[in-house]
Formats: structure tokens, C-alpha cells, sequence
């Protein structure tokens, strides 16, 4: 009975499937790119049903925040949350790439494509601190939908929502138990595509692997096992230990609940496919609020990238050691910045390596070795997503004890 149980739950099931694909493609080679559809469809289903998710979870998270102090807390205490946290992360990944010199030794100059470095420079410049906040204000909050733009829609979701509860009267009553419902809609119709995600998983593993193969690893393996150590030291002892501080839920609990949606980040590489999964857990798992919960995480998981920010500074020292380039504490605070800010605003760049090149770039570190990377960044990107989106559950928790007693207010008033 306990077996079947076991396997009849979706995570052990997501880990088998990762395995088997895994196994698959190493056995088929690149003929296992012939099951890449089924991770296709699978990612399509859900990149299908986020965006409209996150349109209205954040205008009803913002709505039933109400009219009181809680929304500003809320809103400045989780930015705060999140760049204090990333800023963290990339001084861990400088100690860690001081400690370890994962670069030292190394010679990727062999690796190096003049075209793409051509293509990253244009990609990976970092936009200004100006340029990045007027940018996140849409002019059509249409075309942001319609492009994906996520960053717009969640400025225009929580401005509307906070404007929801400006409405005099009881107007506003009938649009939020409306918007409430579709959130319930969207979370069942997402739940029935986790049916399929076995499947998918599958696909997508056996579709990496078998193009990729496992001998990828073995060429940046030491930046890869300090990459990992730093992200398992980040997310079994920093997170906790933030959560067993400034939360009331204790640092095992919390590592307990959080393994079902790290094997999802883990497998999907994705933290908005794994947004339905962690407002799940932190709501019925870790008992975090609904309002707190629609409200932290679909931000967290646009702009909370704590993972990315370990990689960045870490790949930076990577190749500052390949090419015996001494840095200086300009250079360390231009990691740190540059990190930080290309962190917090991964949600408009197209891949994560790109951002990598304005890191190097800022500290004058060469950036010749950086395709070497590029057929590696799903495996990182698997791993530091599984970061990600646990620092977003850790923020959640910790928003939801300070705000407590006001999300109950606005609860109560909005009912009476």
C-alpha cells in the first residue's frame, strides 16, 4: 500500500522519469531528440496557462491585500527580501571561486567562436538602472500579454489590483470573488497538465542528455562542483536558517516541503512552470496565506534569482583564473552590481548566458571562453532554478509572519 502510494506521487514520479530519459538518451545519442515533442507539449501546456495565472493572481493578491499598510509592506519588504538575497549570493559564489579556483589551470581558448562572441556582446549588454525601471512600465498592457512580457504585466496587475481597492462601495466585491474563481480555474486546469508531466520530463531529458551527453560535464567539472556546493550551501543552510530566523515555520519542515517543487524546477529548468506547484506547497504545506502567496511568488519568480546570481559571480571568477586576470575591488563591486542587477532583471533577457557577458564585460574579464558554456546551460540552469524558486517560498513565509496581522485585517474587512 505505502509503494503504490509512493508511487503514485507526482515527484517520485517526475525523478523516475528524469532517470529513465536520462538513461535513454545516453543510450540513443541524438536520436533521442525524437521524444523532444513530448517535453515540448508538456512546456507548452504550461507556458499556456502562466501567463494569464499570473495576470490575475497578482491583481487578486494585490486586491485582497486591501486598502491598508500590508500591500506597501509586502511589496517593499520582498524586493528588499530579494536583492539583499542576491547580492548574498554573489558574495558566496567570490568566496567560493576564491577558495576553490575552479578556473585555475584551465585553457578554453581552443573553444572560442568569434561569430557568437559577436552575437553575446550585442545580447549581453546590461541595460542602464533607468532604462531597466522604464522598461518595466508597459505602453499596451495587450501587447505585454500577447509578447510575454512579464515584468510589465506584473506592474500593470498590481497597480490594478491596488486600484480595486480604491473603488468606493461594494463595486469591486463582484470583480474579486470573479477573479478568485478564475485563479481556482487556472490552478485545476494546471493541475490536470501535471498529470502529463512524467512524460514530458522524459522527453526533455532524454532530448539533453542525448544531444549534449554526459561527457559535456566532464570539461568544466570543477566549476560545475563548486557551482552545485554553493547553490546546496545557499539552499539547505542560508534559506533555512532565514526561515528558522524570520518565519515560524522551522528549517526542517521548510527543506521537507520544498523537495516537490525543486525536482519540478529541477526537471522543468523553468521558474514560472514551477509556480503552480510551489503556491501549492506554501499554501497547503507550509500554511502560508493565499493573499501572501498570489502575491510573493508569481514576483519571485520573475525577479527572484538567486541561483543566477551565484552563476554569474562564479563564472566570472571561472574565467578571471583561466586568464590570469588579477581583480581588483573595482572589479569585485563590478560583479557584485552587475550580478545583482542582471539578477533581478533576468525576466527580459533572452537566456541566462547573455547576462554573463555584461558581468565580464564590467570587471574586464575575457569573454572568449563563454561558448563553452552555452551547451551546459540547461544542466546549470536546472539547478539554480531549484534555488530560485526555493528563495521565493523562503520570502513568502517571512513576508507572511510580518504581515499577518494585517492580511487578516483586509481578509475580514473585505468580507464584512
Amino acid at each position: 500500500m505505502k509503494s503504490k502510494s509512493l508511487l503514485g506521487n507526482i515527484g517520485v514520479q517526475v525523478v523516475i522519469a528524469m532517470i529513465i530519459g536520462a538513461l535513454v538518451g545516453f543510450i540513443m545519442g541524438e536520436s533521442a531528440s525524437v521524444f523532444a515533442p513530448l517535453g515540448t507539449i508538456f512546456i507548452h501546456l504550461i507556458k499556456m496557462l502562466v501567463i494569464p495565472l499570473v495576470l490575475v493572481s497578482i491583481i487578486s493578491g494585490a486586491a485582497s491585500l486591501g486598502d491598508s499598510p500590508s500591500a506597501g509592506k509586502i511589496g517593499i519588504g520582498t524586493f528588499g527580501f530579494f536583492i539583499v538575497t542576491s547580492g548574498i549570493a554573489v558574495a558566496l559564489a567570490l568566496v567560493m571561486g576564491n577558495l576553490f579556483q575552479p578556473g585555475a589551470g584551465v585553457d578554453f581558448t581552443a573553444h572560442s567562436s568569434p561569430d557568437l562572441m559577436e552575437v553575446t556582446k550585442e545580447h549581453g549588454a546590461l541595460p542602464g538602472v533607468m532604462d531597466t525601471f522604464i522598461g518595466m512600465i508597459p505602453t499596451n498592457v495587450f501587447e505585454s500579454l500577447n509578447g510575454g512580457n512579464i515584468l510589465q504585466i506584473l506592474v500593470f496587475s498590481i497597480f490594478f489590483g491596488i486600484a480595486l481597492t480604491k473603488v468606493k462601495g461594494d463595486g469591486a466585491k463582484p470583480i474579486l470573488a470573479a477573479l478568485n474563481t478564475v485563479v481556482d480555474a487556472f490552478v485545476w486546469m494546471i493541475n490536470c497538465v501535471m498529470v502529463i508531466a512524467p512524460i514530458g520530463v522524459f522527453g526533455l531529458m532524454a532530448d539533453s542528455v542525448g544531444t549534449f551527453g554526459f561527457d559535456a560535464l566532464e570539461v568544466v567539472f570543477k566549476l560545475f562542483a563548486v557551482f552545485v556546493a554553493a547553490i546546496l550551501i545557499y539552499g539547505f543552510i542560508f534559506f533555512p536558517l532565514v526561515v528558522q530566523l524570520f518565519s515560524r515555520v522551522s528549517a526542517r519542515q521548510f527543506i521537507s516541503a520544498m523537495k516537490k517543487p525543486q525536482v519540478m524546477a529541477l526537471s522543468t529548468a523553468s521558474s514560472m512552470a514551477t509556480l503552480p506547484v510551489n503556491m501549492e506547497t506554501c499554501e497547503e504545506d507550509l500554511k502560508v496565506s493565499k493573499a501572501t502567496t498570489a502575491f510573493v511568488l508569481p514576483l519571485g519568480a520573475t525577479i527572484n534569482m538567486s541561483g543566477n546570481a551565484i552563476y554569474y559571480g562564479l563564472v566570472a571568477m571561472f574565467f578571471a583564473q583561466m586568464y590570469n586576470v588579477d581583480l581588483s575591488m573595482t572589479a569585485y563591486a563590478a560583479i557584485i552590481f552587475t550580478s545583482t542587477l542582471g539578477a533581478i532583471g533576468q525576466a527580459g533577457v533572452p537566456g541566462p548566458s547573455f547576462l554573463v557577458v555584461a558581468v565580464l564585460l564590467a570587471a574586464g574579464i575575457p569573454i572568449d571562453g563563454l561558448p563553452l558554456l552555452f551547451a551546459l546551460d540547461r544542466v546549470f540552469d536546472m539547478i539554480r532554478t531549484a534555488l530560485n524558486i526555493t528563495g521565493d517560498a523562503a520570502c513568502a513565509l517571512i513576508m507572511d509572519k510580518y504581515t499577518e496581522v494585517d492580511v487578516k485585517a483586509d481578509s475580514e474587512r473585505s468580507l464584512s
